[in-house]
């Protein structure tokens, strides 16, 4: 393996994971996870999932992914939470226990989009977003966060479509700036865009 796959592949205390749909993105996710939790018997690792199950088509996809992530991530303990995420990394993250949230873009979802349409508002976005923010600065244990790019295709016509795109742009961007490592996944293959891990 190359030096600088190998530096890419160890555990940063914060590693935000973008790419487009099938990129390698959760891929990578666990296989990190995989890794810290078999560099020690102490260690401990939980997904934190954002994913609501609304339709019947998202609830198989969901089973499938538990069934997937349970054979190639056995030690990996699952939490579900589609909106209160910086909460469960406060109550959750310790030095020994590595959180991957997936993904920011569903969590992002349940909040200015909600399939219920309960509990929807931009001026809360903001102060969970800045929770969200201040949480993954103080965690005292490593972080992978997994979420989408989409803003490089075109401008979406529909209003709330763009506020989305906009609201993502810059949750990436506040994460990012955050993060001791940013990787885009592009195909499977991991780029570093950020690395003071």
């Amino acid at each position: 393996m190359h030096a600088d796959s190998e530096l890419r592949d160890t555990i940063a205390s914060c590693e935000l994971i973008l790419g487009g749909q099938k990129s390698g993105k959760s891929r990578r996710a666990e296989m990190l996870a995989r890794k810290w939790l078999a560099q020690c018997d102490a260690h401990r690792a939980s997904l934190i999932a954002t994913g609501s199950a609304w339709d019947d088509e998202m609830r198989e996809r969901i089973a499938r992914h538990q069934r997937d992530r349970a054979a190639r991530v056995p030690g990996l303990a699952t939490l579900e939470e589609p909106r209160d995420v910086a909460q469960l990394i406060t109550a959750h993250s310790r030095a020994e226990h590595l959180l991957v949230v997936d993904c920011l873009t569903l969590w992002l979802t349940n909040w200015l989009m909600p399939a219920d349409s309960v509990g929807q508002g931009e001026g809360d976005w903001a102060t969970q977003c800045a929770l969200f923010v201040d949480a993954v600065r103080d965690a005292p244990g490593p972080i992978i966060l997994v979420g989408n790019e989409i803003g490089l295709g075109v401008i979406p016509m529909g209003r709330e479509v763009r506020a989305f795109v906009d609201a993502l742009g810059m949750l990436n961007q506040q994460v990012a700036a955050a993060s001791t490592r940013v990787t885009l996944m592009v195909a499977g293959l991991p780029l570093a865009l950020k690395d003071k891990a």
